[in-house]
């Protein structure tokens, strides 16, 4: 079992993606400072947040396992999700890696499925990136990140188009259409709402959807040779903002 230590730190998580859908992507070279095998990015938001309540043992986070390197973080936006919610709350944590092309026995017998992410709750292995980050969010209310119920879903239909997208060999099966629509009305949304989904304040759905603008803008500038229209720029600006590009 391979296990990063990582202290809490006011910094945002940014991870290089290395492969999406069994793609291999190249690395991004924008870090600003790095900690073990993980990268951060500093903050750029405009308000300050109150640091969580302390803890003493970092929390235990099963991670994907770099395809190309041993005991580095491999893509997966939904692991990065839930190692965004972390560094938000300010909160330490372990990263147990796992490769998930030979899965341990290890991770198998807490993870019956064999899926990440995976953390450890009051002695309890938690899956699901989706229940894990509402079980931080009531453990752990500050800062809180809770988006409005009416905006959990703003942005949510992106990331099933843009995969569509990626996979399609045939270039008049609408599937570019049906990305550039979700993005011109989520675009929409930023202008009369923005620059982040819960209006000045980075939220929950801020952390889900940002890892995976970054999958799209990587992998589909490097294999379609295609990028977000200019005149999308509210989206534009948003990917610039957040703490994720």
């Amino acid at each position: 079992m391979s296990t990063v230590k990582i202290t809490p730190s006011a910094a945002s998580f940014a991870t290089s993606i290395k492969h999406l859908a069994g793609i291999q992507l190249p690395r991004r070279q924008n870090t600003i400072f790095t900690s073990n095998s993980t990268k951060f990015r500093a903050p750029r938001r405009g308000f300050t947040v109150s640091m969580a309540a302390s803890i003493e043992t970092p929390l235990e986070v099963c991670v994907k396992q770099s395809i190309t390197t041993p005991n580095k973080l491999g893509d997966c936006p939904f692991t990065q999700r839930v190692l965004l919610t972390l560094e938000e709350k300010h909160l330490p944590y372990d990263m147990k890696f796992v490769d998930l092309s030979n899965k341990p026995d290890w991770f198998l017998k807490i993870s019956p499925e064999g899926k990440v992410p995976l953390i450890k709750l009051d002695e309890k292995w938690v899956p699901d990136s989706d229940v894990i980050t509402q079980a931080l969010e009531e453990k752990f209310p500050e800062p809180p990140l809770t988006t409005p119920p009416e905006k959990a879903s703003v942005g949510s239909k992106i990331f099933p188009k843009f995969v569509a997208f990626l996979k399609s060999k045939d270039s008049g099966d609408g599937t570019e259409q049906a990305l550039l629509d979700e993005l011109t009305a989520f675009n929409d949304y930023l202008k009369e709402n923005g620059p982040f989904i819960n209006g000045n304040e980075v939220s929950a759905a801020d952390l889900s959807l940002g890892p995976k603008l970054y999958h799209l803008e990587i992998a589909l500038g490097n294999y379609k040779n295609w990028s977000i229209p200019d005149s999308l720029s509210y989206v534009k600006s948003y990917m610039k903002r957040s703490l994720f590009s």
